[in-house]
C-alpha cells in the first residue's frame, strides 16, 4: 500500500490518501477525509475507468480509454458546511476532473446526488488528432439514496453513459455524512449486488472430492473483448470460458455468458490486463507479460466471485505459464484447454485466441495455434517409432540371412 498524505484542504481538515496498487495498473482508490476536529467525515473506496469517443480530423471516429489514475490529485474534496454538501473531486493525467457531490436527505438518509467527468481534447497524447479541441464536462445525476449511518457498497460493475461518454465503477465503498467519525460496518448494498445469490451454479447430486469437477453438459458461448488505449485498440480475446469451482467438497460449473459480461483492462510495454466482471463476479482477471523481450504468455489469473450460499470465493496465482507465443503474433486454441489456477479452480476454454501485445489496426496477427505444440511433441515420436521400425527389419533380414547361411553347410 501506498500511501500519500497531502496538505490540509481549505474548510475540510486533513486529507489522507491511500493508492492501494492491483495488479497491472488496476488501482483501487481509498480517501479518508478528515474534519477540523480529525474525525473521519467522508469515506470512499472504489475502482473506476473511462471510455471516451471522439472525432478525429479525418472524419472518423476513434475510442481512448482512461484507466491510468496513479497520479491523481484531490484538491477540492470537501466535508461540506452548513450551504454546501460533501464532496470528492480528482484530477488526473492532462486535464481531466471527476467529482461526485452528496446532499443529506431530511436527518435519515443521504444521497450520491450528481457525477460529473471532465476531459480536455488539447491533451495531444490522449487525443492527437481529435477535430474539436477543448474541454468538455458530462454529468449524470445519479440520486441514490442511503440511510445515514450505512456505507454504499457496490461491488459489481456500474456503467453510467451519456453522450460520448462510458464510466465504468466497482468495487465501491462510500460512506459521506460519517457519525460520530466512525465509518460503519452496516452495508447498503447496490440494486446489482441484492441479485447476486439468484445465479444458480450446475451443482452434482452426490458430493465429489475436492479435485474432483462434474463435467459440464454443454459448452459456453464464446465471446469477444477487447481494450483501447490513446493509441487504439491494445488487446483482443475471443473465447468461451467454463470455471470449474470447488468449494466447501463441493464442485461446480460455471459457463461464463458474455452477454451479461462486462470487460474493461489496461495496456502497458511489459504487462497487460483483461478483468471480466458480471452480477456475480466481482473480476476474473487474466494478466498477460512478456518473457525475453520476444514472446508473451499468460502469467497471472485473479478472481473474486460470489457464490449461491452468499460465500465469496476469491483465488489468486501469478505465477502461471499459459498461452505461449511471440510477440506481434496471436495465441489460438480451437480445441478445449484448461488453465489450472489452483486445485480448486480451473478455467476450460474453448475457442480460444489472445493477443494482449502489438495490435495493429484492431485486428489479430498471424496465429500460432496450439495444434503446433502437439505437433512438436508428435514429431520425435514419429521419428523414433519409424528408426525402431526399420531396426526391427534390419534385425530380422539378419537373423533370416544367418539361418539360411547354416542351413547351407549342414546340406554340404
Amino acid at each position: 500500500m501506498v500511501c500519500f498524505r497531502l496538505a490540509p484542504v481549505p474548510g475540510s481538515g486533513l486529507l489522507l490518501l491511500c493508492l492501494v496498487l492491483g495488479a497491472v495498473s488496476s488501482y483501487a482508490l481509498e480517501l479518508n477525509l478528515t474534519d477540523s476536529e480529525n474525525a473521519t467525515c467522508l469515506y470512499a473506496k472504489w475502482e473506476m475507468n473511462f471510455t471516451i469517443r471522439y472525432e478525429t480530423t479525418d472524419k472518423h471516429n476513434k475510442t481512448v480509454t482512461i484507466s491510468d489514475l496513479g497520479a491523481a490529485k484531490y484538491n477540492g474534496s470537501s466535508c461540506g458546511d452548513d450551504q454546501n454538501g460533501p464532496k470528492i473531486a480528482v484530477q488526473f493525467g492532462s486535464g481531466f476532473s471527476w467529482i461526485v457531490n452528496f446532499t443529506q436527505e431530511e436527518t435519515s438518509s443521504y444521497s450520491i446526488d450528481s457525477i460529473s467527468f471532465s476531459y480536455n481534447t488539447n491533451d495531444s497524447t490522449t487525443f492527437p488528432d481529435a477535430k474539436e479541441k477543448g474541454v468538455f464536462t458530462v454529468s449524470d445525476h445519479v440520486a441514490v439514496r442511503v440511510p445515514l449511518n450505512d456505507i454504499f457498497r457496490c461491488n459489481s460493475l456500474l456503467t453510467l453513459g451519456k453522450n460520448d461518454v462510458v464510466q465504468h465503477y466497482w468495487d465501491v465503498h462510500v460512506q459521506a455524512f460519517v457519525q460520530n467519525g466512525t465509518v460503519s460496518t452496516k452495508e447498503f448494498l447496490c440494486d446489482k449486488d441484492k441479485t447476486l445469490t439468484t445465479v444458480v451454479p450446475i451443482v452434482p447430486t452426490t458430493v465429489p472430492s475436492p479435485t474432483t469437477t462434474p463435467s459440464p453438459k454443454e459448452k459456453p458461448e464464446v465471446g469477444s473483448y477487447s481494450v483501447v488505449n490513446s493509441n487504439g485498440t491494445c488487446l483482443l480475446a475471443t473465447m468461451g470460458l467454463q470455471l470449474n469451482i470447488t468449494h466447501d467438497k463441493v464442485a461446480s460449473v460455471i459457463n461464463i455468458n458474455p452477454n451479461t459480461t462486462n470487460f474493461t483492462g489496461s495496456c502497458h510495454p511489459q504487462t497487460a490486463l483483461l478483468r471480466l466482471s458480471s452480477s456475480s463476479i466481482k473480476y476474473l482477471d487474466f494478466v498477460f507479460a512478456v518473457k525475453n523481450e520476444n514472446r508473451f504468455y499468460l502469467k497471472e489469473v485473479n478472481v473474486s466471485m460470489y457464490l449461491v450460499n452468499g460465500s465469496v470465493f476469491s483465488i489468486a496465482n501469478n505465477n502461471l505459464s499459459y498461452w505461449d507465443a511471440p510477440l506481434g503474433s496471436s495465441y489460438m486454441c480451437n480445441k478445449e484447454q484448461t488453465v489450472s489456477v489452483s486445485g480448486a479452480f480451473q478455467i476450460n476454454t474453448f475457442d480460444l485466441r489472445v493477443q494482449p501485445f502489438n495490435v495493429m489496426e484492431g485486428k489479430y496477427s498471424t496465429a500460432q495455434d496450439c495444434s503446433a505444440d502437439d505437433d512438436n511433441f508428435l514429431v520425435p515420436i514419429a521419428v523414433g517409432a519409424a528408426l525402431a521400425g526399420v531396426l526391427i527389419l534390419v534385425l530380422l533380414a539378419y537373423f533370416i540371412g544367418l539361418k539360411r547361411h547354416h542351413a547351407g553347410y549342414e546340406q554340404f
